[in-house]
């Protein structure tokens, strides 16, 4: 039988405000509220876990009975994670690609991120004093340590790998008997935390600024800005303004945050969607070039290699 402490309280109240059973951890949206479904896990004190995929009708207002602010948390929120035969019926499968958002929790990204009315996200909270024991970190790993410390508002965000993203599908679709689900769940879960740290730290940064959500909020602006239309490449002064921000911060808060510069993440998105349109096969790849603000061929056919690692026309072909 389940043990109900496993249960997080927020589930619990969840299930009661929809008149409804947790069965296996698992919470099913009944037909009237809306669609789909929430898992929780509390796999001890240290560690818990939120797998959400569901639409609802309306919005429901859910106090969460496990927040602690006595208590350094951090959080791991996983976006664009589920695979195809996961999402909801009527749902186009977002675009966007795989990432995980790290940060401490005095930082509500709810309420400054936007996320889709349809919410498909793996939500892992853990005792930042639970990981400082786990292993050493020294002053000079500047984000990990201030992470750790958690002393500041921070927030990171991290494309996922595909082998990161083979641990998300582990968490979501492997069968595993109730009796061995906690213990699997919580491996894979500290798993992911592990090898995210390990690629945070290999961030070059070597002084990390104050965030505020306003500051965070205009940040994102400018992502969603700069992506929304990949041929023209951004302007830093132009995203300056837009942001209201002097173009130094605005540059140091968005490689503190995504670990890139403005231009190098425009251009990894950029091949990324270029790879697509090539993959498709229904623009030759002059088209994909020009389409994507290219006037000398030879440079995108270049900067795609630099990327992929092979040229657009081989590609194209594999």
């Amino acid at each position: 039988m389940i043990q109900s402490q496993t249960i997080p309280n927020v589930l619990k109240a969840f299930a009661h405000l929809l008149n409804t059973e947790i069965q296996d951890w698992k919470l099913e949206i009944p037909e009237k509220f809306g669609r789909g479904y929430c898992m929780g896990f509390t796999f001890n004190t240290h560690i818990r876990m939120i797998i959400s995929n569901y639409e609802l009708n309306e919005d429901i207002i859910v106090e969460n009975l496990d927040l602690n602010h006595s208590r350094k948390r951090l959080f791991f929120k996983f976006q664009n994670i589920f695979p195809a035969t996961e999402t909801l019926p009527g749902e186009m499968p977002s675009k966007s690609p795989p990432s995980v958002l790290i940060g401490t929790s005095s930082l509500n990204t709810d309420t400054v991120i936007p996320i889709h009315t349809n919410t498909a996200t793996i939500n892992i909270e853990i005792d930042a004093d639970y990981l400082s024991e786990l292993f050493e970190i020294s002053e000079k790993s500047t984000i990990l340590y201030n992470l750790l410390q958690n002393k500041q508002p921070l927030l990171f965000e991290q494309m996922l790998y595909p082998s990161l993203q083979k641990i998300a599908d582990e968490i979501i679709s492997e069968s595993i008997s109730n009796t061995f689900k906690l213990f699997f769940l919580r491996i894979k879960a500290e798993e992911l935390i592990c090898r995210l740290l390990i690629e945070l730290e290999k961030r070059d940064t070597k002084q990390l600024y104050t965030l505020n959500s306003s500051d965070i909020e205009k940040i994102y602006k400018v992502k969603q800005q700069m992506l929304e239309e990949l041929s023209i490449p951004p302007v830093i002064n132009d995203l300056a303004i837009a942001a209201n921000m002097s173009p130094t911060k605005l540059k140091n808060l968005f490689k503190q945050i995504f670990g890139n510069s403005i231009f190098n993440y425009y251009q990894e998105f950029r091949m990324k969607e270029a790879a697509i349109l090539l993959k498709q096969g229904n623009l030759s790849v002059s088209d994909v070039g020009y389409k994507l603000g290219f006037t000398n061929l030879s440079h995108f056919s270049k900067v795609f290699a630099a990327h992929t690692g092979v040229k657009p026309k081989q590609y194209s072909k594999s």
